[in-house]
């Protein structure tokens, strides 16, 4: 009870410094840009007026008039294409963005085009590290026509690459950069520059109705997430929904600035079914960042000891003894709590479970996938090779787009990378180019390829 009192203590002096962060971020707002695809105007969404900017100058491709798959995708009437044709990897190269921690959103579509009934399947790298697959059957399932990542800018310049798999042509609807607190998510001492979140999962319990942050009266520096509603945590299950328009505390602080109406309703047990438990399917022998969101909102539930529970995931407990008053200090509070998972299998599994008095309940679930950052290419050899493949006027069909090096499961066409330990970067070593039919001038910048061993 002591360490829980010093834990408790602990949080409050916390929250306390946080509201000094958070009132120093509300003067002023984060970079924020928003792009509609393949569109020569700026265009205006309802029901928020939200503004997409035009996508003139930021990458090649062609434009197209775009379907909506989903009621989740922005209703916006043009998408960018990438043939084969134009190369394997085709990038948007967004500059003067501040340094900083962002929420990077795609939404794709398809081409409105009746002759053309193919599906794309390709790969989306965010600063050099993929996070993405669209594999098929995406169109038609509401969570997989978007992708999102939180990733670091350190060089004033954000890249997002699309990569060519051989199964139709990569499009892309939409692209939202949204600056959010350096510090949000923070999961432990791996958080950071040196990785990559993507969102695998983020429910809200109880209403129904899934909500941007915008439509739950949020704030912009929250980042605009997108919550799917649930009334049920599995199919087989009868758990029951509650809700209340009491006032809840604790929300909208830094760093992750939650909005106050995703705690007001709860997915809860029945006396029939007292546990909850969610799955999900996942990406196996990866590490994920899990989320739980909680607020005692139960009318009959007034003190402590009247709900606990225990939080197990794929079987291991992850929180113990739970007890949502005692650990916020009253009801109408909201309650978070992160643990970081190694998951083997292709299965997430949350289980609560209760221990003493009344059902489980959960106001919000989120589950990231965490991604190590790739390292990026030397710039100095980066630059080299754009000089060279201007000189040898190199075809389209060799792309050359975004970092030659990363992912690795992408390098471009004719190029051979080994990772430099000491630099901490890749290097080129090697150069394949010959039987290409090529042109040119090999210029003087080739010598910046100081690592070079054939060519």
């Amino acid at each position: 009870m002591h360490l829980q009192l010093c834990l408790l203590l602990l949080a409050i002096s916390a929250s306390s410094a946080l509201v000094g962060v958070l009132a120093a971020d509300l003067n002023k707002e984060p970079f924020t840009i928003r792009i509609s695809c393949g569109s020569f105007d700026d265009v205006h969404t309802a029901p928020t007026n939200t503004l997409w900017y035009r996508d003139f100058g930021y990458t090649g491709g062609r434009f197209a008039n775009a379907t909506r798959p989903s009621f989740i995708v922005p209703p916006l009437k043009t998408l960018r294409y990438f043939p084969l044709s134009d190369g394997p990897e085709n990038c948007y190269y967004i500059n003067n963005v501040p340094n900083g921690h962002y929420q990077v959103r795609l939404f794709f579509a398809l081409v409105a085009d009746p002759n053309l009934d193919s599906e794309p399947i390709f790969d989306v790298s965010v600063e050099g590290t993929l996070f993405s697959s669209l594999l098929s059957g995406w169109s038609s399932d509401d969570e997989k026509t978007f992708a999102e990542a939180l990733v670091f800018v350190q060089d004033s310049s954000l890249s997002v690459c699309f990569h060519s798999t051989g199964h139709g042509d990569p499009s892309i609807l939409s692209i939202e950069v949204l600056q959010i607190d350096d510090n949000a998510y923070k999961f432990g001492a791996l958080s950071g520059n040196g990785t990559v979140l993507r969102t695998a999962k983020r429910l809200t319990c109880g209403s129904g109705k899934p909500a941007f942050d915008e439509d739950l009266n949020g704030i912009h520096w929250g980042g605009d997430r997108f919550w799917l509603g649930l009334k049920t945590l599995s199919s087989n299950s009868d758990d029951q929904t509650i809700s209340t328009e009491n006032v809840i505390a604790e929300t909208l602080l830094a760093p992750n600035f939650y909005a106050q109406h995703m705690y007001q309703s709860a997915i809860m047990g029945t006396d029939r079914q007292p546990s909850l438990s969610f799955e999900m399917d996942v990406t196996p022998n990866k590490n994920y960042s899990v989320w739980l969101h909680f607020a005692e909102i139960e009318n009959g539930i007034t003190g402590e000891e009247q709900r606990v529970f225990d939080v197990l995931i794929n079987g291991d407990t992850a929180f113990k003894d739970i007890d949502i008053i005692r650990m916020t200090g009253e009801r109408f509070t909201a309650l978070v709590l992160n643990k970081t998972v190694a998951v083997s299998g292709t299965t997430l599994k949350i289980t609560l479970q209760p221990v003493e008095g009344a059902r489980a309940i959960v106001s919000a679930i989120e589950v990231f996938e965490i991604i190590p950052a790739e390292m990026k290419t030397l710039n100095e050899e980066v630059t080299a090779l754009r000089t060279l493949k201007g000189s040898l006027g190199l075809p389209l069909r060799f792309g050359w787009n975004g970092d030659p090096c990363v992912p690795q499961q992408h390098p471009w066409s004719g190029v051979d990378c080994q990772f430099d330990d000491t630099k901490k970067n890749w290097v080129i070593d090697g150069l394949g180019l010959d039987n290409q039919g090529l042109r040119g001038v090999i210029p003087s910048d080739v010598s910046k390829l100081q690592h070079l061993q054939s060519m």
